[in-house]
């Protein structure tokens, strides 16, 4: 059980490290300090992830965060990647709905970052009530009750935690809260799931130290549900806020019951999807092998390049399959047996499915690798006549019809790099008084897993 004092001193340290950062937005990024975002979870718990779990227990369910090449599993081989024809689906929104998309530059924020400390101080006391209640327990029976109604309160607290995500989807497709306001609550929502994860933690282990008694199967069930609200953007974004990671820059596309955020941080390209409309919440159970079987049917390209891992209870399911180029994890649902929740990480220096487009002039040659709407773009700007790289030239991009926004200066290597709008948009190199501008780019179609085209 966490100590309260621990929580309270975090807000009032928060000051500095959101004072802290002033790197610019297109900056060369230093790797990240807290490699895990969860500040609940340890680095090796982090990486211990797929690890198998102990009979009656929730792995944890922090992201993995390395780009580096998986290690293969005793007896499987690694497949040699043909990059250039490679193709790694990613889910969207449903096809044919009606969207909102934008991008914004997420950066340090005292306020957000205060009430995300302030919520979770909260929690954890509610949290220390909750086991407080059945430690006073004065008999076996009335100590079994009162776990059995905690962990009912939970399972209430889940179902009002999805009305309460599903309605800021709606919200933000409606135009009724801005893309900072949406991530916010999906941030606040991830902690709260995280909470609610961690008191079950805490009420099974009293479970276990009851006579004649133990935690029911449904405890395990709603442990994975609740990991459902968690995600690898929403990590970032809260680390951005709390000033932990510079300014990104993030891309967003909302539809009724369904988002997709992503965002490009320390080498690698991270999205997170979620789409209500394949959650059948009261579906029946699935196993992990049947789970194994959709996900791999639905992204046949990522599943050839490693083993997929399984873990899950009910009617939930969460598949891993951690490949040379990153990670992807979805979450199956029982009922509708597809996927619902889509978590990747990809390694920029080798992101697969890109089409370049050059053009030469006023000195450079300008190369911009186009990818599908949130995916990410490489601007890459090198020397006319020798080749070599050029670093420090600004270049900025604009959508559609309206005005030019910097996204960075290129670093040693003459890159720079930006997430893909979902229209038209221009990107120009701008090193006064040359000027080259790379016009009516187009984003690719996005590569959908099998069934959802």
């Amino acid at each position: 059980m966490r100590a309260l004092p621990t929580a309270v001193v975090a807000i009032l340290l928060l000051v500095a490290p959101v004072a802290g950062v002033t790197a610019p937005v297109g900056a060369p990024q230093a790797a990240d300090p807290a490699q895990s975002l969860d500040s609940a979870r340890s680095l090796d718990s982090a990486r211990s992830v797929e690890s198998t779990p102990s009979a009656g227990s929730t792995p944890p369910i922090g992201f993995p965060q390395s780009t580096e090449p998986a290690a293969a599993a005793p007896g499987q081989t690694t497949p040699q990647i043909d990059r250039a024809n490679l193709m790694l689906r990613t889910l969207s929104v449903p096809p044919g709905a009606e969207t909102r998309v934008s991008q914004y530059t997420r950066g340090p924020d005292l306020g957000s970052s205060l009430g995300f400390a302030t919520a979770d101080a909260d929690a954890a006391v509610e949290t220390a009530s909750v086991v407080d209640r059945i430690e006073r327990a004065e008999t076996n029976v009335e100590r079994q009750q009162q776990i059995l109604a905690e962990i009912n309160r939970v399972e209430r607290a889940e179902v009002a935690l999805n009305d309460r995500q599903t309605e800021a989807f709606s919200a933000h497709a409606a135009g009724e809260l801005t893309d900072r306001q949406l991530v916010d609550e999906l941030v606040r929502v991830a902690a709260t799931a995280r909470e609610y994860d961690e008191r079950l933690d805490e009420i099974d282990a009293l479970a276990e130290a009851t006579d004649d008694f133990s935690s029911p199967a449904r405890l395990d069930e709603l442990q994975v549900a609740l990991q459902v609200y968690e995600g690898p953007v929403r990590d970032r974004a809260l680390a951005t806020a709390r000033g932990q990671s510079p300014p990104t820059d993030m891309y967003v596309e909302s539809s009724q019951g369904a988002i997709v955020l992503a965002t490009v941080s320390d080498g690698e390209y991270v999205r997170e999807v979620f789409r209500t409309d394949r959650w059948d919440r009261g579906g029946g159970p699935i196993s992990n092998d049947a789970a194994i079987e959709v996900t791999e049917a639905a992204y046949p390209e990522t599943a050839a390049l490693r083993e997929p891992d399984a873990f899950g209870a009910g009617a939930v399911q969460r598949i891993t399959i951690p490949h040379e180029i990153g990670t992807l994890r979805t979450f199956v649902s029982g009922g509708t047996e597809q996927v619902f929740v889509e978590h990747q990480r990809m390694n920029l220096a080798a992101f697969p499915g890109s089409e370049p487009i050059t053009t030469a002039g006023d000195g450079f040659n300008v190369t911009v690798e186009r990818t599908y709407a949130g995916g990410p773009v490489t601007v890459t700007v090198l020397d006319e006549e020798t080749g070599d790289p050029v670093s420090g030239v600004t270049v900025t991009k604009s959508v559609g019809d309206g005005d030019s926004r910097a996204i960075g200066t290129t670093n040693d290597a003459g890159v720079v790099r930006t997430l893909s709008p979902a229209e038209t948009y221009r990107i120009t190199v701008v090193d006064e008084p040359r000027v080259v501008v790379v016009g009516g780019i187009e984003p690719l179609p996005t590569p959908r897993p099998v069934g959802d085209e």
